[in-house]
């Protein structure tokens, strides 16, 4: 994990926390080989500054669910067992696809024209190639869909599972070509976002996000529980 140092002239304990989650929401938690603990002297080393505001900052990262404090051991990012993935991806099927009937009654035709900005730099020969950079437009794509149903609550919701779902689907995306099948969707999704047809605009949402739990349930098998905190 890398820092960037942080300015003493704000408020740490915001900032700290908030540089924390940052950096954890940029690693690959899910990777074979990611290394999940937090070692405090080098965060503390990273951020220029003392122990007790880095504390503060882990102490309420893991109120959140997002990193672990085990006794005698560390700090670990928080990785989520497969079971708990396939919940998460339920949850978050039943936000966006709400948030995408209403983008489709909601939504100006500027913003559903940000939704086709998102996914025109990509098609379905070029994309698996850029997995990294295709993984970050497509959480902002999923991102503004919930931010054009004009529903605030179901946003705040969604982004407590923002975190785990970058990471799974980041993992996702580079198996069994799965880059290809997204970019579809994602334009079958706009279509009937444009089309202003909610019913279809949700099943498309709903399927696509389906499609990546049936994924997780069939391939990712030897996920283990809590591998992190063993």
């Amino acid at each position: 994990m890398k820092l960037r140092p942080i300015a003493t002239n704000f408020t740490l304990k915001d900032h700290v926390y908030e540089r924390l989650r940052e950096a954890i929401t940029d690693m690959d938690i899910y990777g074979a080989d990611a290394d999940l603990r937090l070692d405090e002297r080098s965060l503390a080393e990273q951020l220029n500054i003392s122990r007790t505001p880095l504390r503060d900052a882990i102490a309420r990262l893991e109120a959140d669910g997002l990193v672990s404090v085990v006794p005698r051991k560390g700090v670990f990012v928080q990785r989520k067992s497969r079971a708990e993935i396939l919940e998460m991806i339920v949850a978050w099927a039943a936000l966006e696809s709400m948030a995408a009937r209403l983008a489709a009654e909601r939504a100006t035709d500027t913003e559903i024209a940000s939704l086709r900005k998102i996914a025109s730099k990509y098609n379905d020969a070029l994309s698996a190639t850029r997995i990294a950079e295709y993984s970050d437009d497509n959480l902002r794509f999923h991102l503004r869909i919930l931010e054009i149903s004009h529903c605030a609550l179901l946003k705040t919701m969604a982004e407590s599972l923002f975190l785990h779902m970058q990471a799974v689907r980041f993992r996702a995306l580079g198996e069994d070509d799965r880059v290809k099948r997204s970019v579809v969707d994602h334009a079958e999704i706009i279509e009937a976002i444009e089309a202003r047809d909610p019913d279809d605009a949700a099943l498309r949402v709903r399927e696509h996000t389906m499609r990546l739990h049936e994924h997780v349930r069939k391939t990712w098998t030897r996920l283990e529980l809590n591998s992190n905190t063993a």
